[in-house]
């Protein structure tokens, strides 16, 4: 009688035993504010395990409903179901450790602006920096949502600099798909090779940009913003209509002023004023209108009251 032969089941199994952890299963997020959560978001929906940190339970839930907000938007338009938002749900882990992110892959800062001043101190930031140093692996890397905060300056006093990089998420553009990446000046071709194929794997177009405050986007941004309030001062136009003419005429997604106001004004007149210190140009000095509007506390969506008028929900009374 022949030799029964045995194999062991596990070579043809989904076993744990000898499976490849894939780069970018795990990343983690500092700071689920509206930038933080479109980060985490987009990164679930696309198959990722994602840790974010907030400083106490309350912030925890905020975030999580940010999260399921942006996921109940994209089911009213066909673009998900329930099982699918549950599964993306399950993938996402808030936090208040820092031990937490210990196995991630990839950890961005994204730590919110100062409600009042529209502030992101730096200080802050970087002992971000050096709190994650303490938890993450040596070939991990770290990088902060960055518009006019040089990434050199933030990781200067790591031990690591090489692995630190900053990008740029248009998050309030809605279904905006592109990264701008940032190296900064240690940050290693490994590193940037590997934010490209983060960006890759979440289906985001990227470009390379050089160190600089406010990015190409911000620039842009603020520069016709700026004008825009100009020909309102002027009387040309009202607010509606030169949003207009950039929807439908220009094909823009939404006006100017629409982005500002989800953007937040007291955000915008900093940037403008980091922007007017660092390149001394007229271009970027913030509109009268913008002081304005920041000195009566309209900062936009998240007061009601900005350019536009705005129910609970964000959108436009008209």
């Amino acid at each position: 009688m022949a030799e029964e032969i045995i194999e062991v089941i596990e070579r043809y199994g989904l076993s744990k035993r000898n499976r490849k952890r894939t780069l970018f299963s795990r990343i983690g997020v500092v700071g689920c504010g509206k930038e933080g959560s479109v980060i985490a978001t987009t990164a679930a929906l696309n198959g990722m395990e994602v840790v974010f940190l907030e400083p106490n339970e309350e912030s925890i839930v905020n975030a999580y409903s940010r999260i399921e907000e942006k996921l109940d938007k994209k089911i009213s338009n066909w673009g998900l179901t329930e099982n699918e938002k549950k599964a993306i749900i399950s993938r996402i882990t808030g936090t208040s450790s820092y031990a937490d992110f210990s196995g991630c892959d990839f950890v961005i800062e994204a730590i919110r602006y100062h409600d009042q001043t529209g502030e992101r101190r730096i200080a802050q930031r970087k002992e971000v920096f050096k709190e994650l140093e303490r938890v993450l692996s040596t070939n991990a890397i770290i990088a902060s949502n960055v518009t006019t905060v040089i990434v050199t300056d933030l990781a200067s006093e790591l031990e690591h600099t090489e692995r630190c990089i900053g990008l740029h998420f248009l998050s309030n553009v809605p279904d905006s798909q592109i990264i701008e990446i940032v190296p900064g000046l240690n940050t290693s071709t490994e590193t940037y090779d590997k934010v490209c194929q983060f960006a890759r794997l979440i289906n985001h177009q990227y470009i390379p940009v050089l160190e600089s405050s406010g990015l190409v986007s911000i620039r842009l941004f603020l520069i016709q913003l700026n004008e825009a309030c100009g020909i309102l001062l002027e009387g040309i136009s009202s607010v509606e209509d030169i949003d207009l003419v950039l929807t439908v005429g220009f094909g823009h997604r939404q006006g100017v002023f629409r982005t500002a106001d989800q953007m937040g004004i007291e955000k915008i007149v900093r940037l403008l004023e980091n922007l007017w210190d660092e390149y001394g140009s007229l271009k970027y000095k913030p509109s009268p209108i913008l002081l304005r509007l920041f000195r009566a506390k309209h900062f936009g969506v998240s007061t009601n009251k900005g350019f536009y008028t705005y129910d609970d929900l964000g959108n436009i009374i008209k």
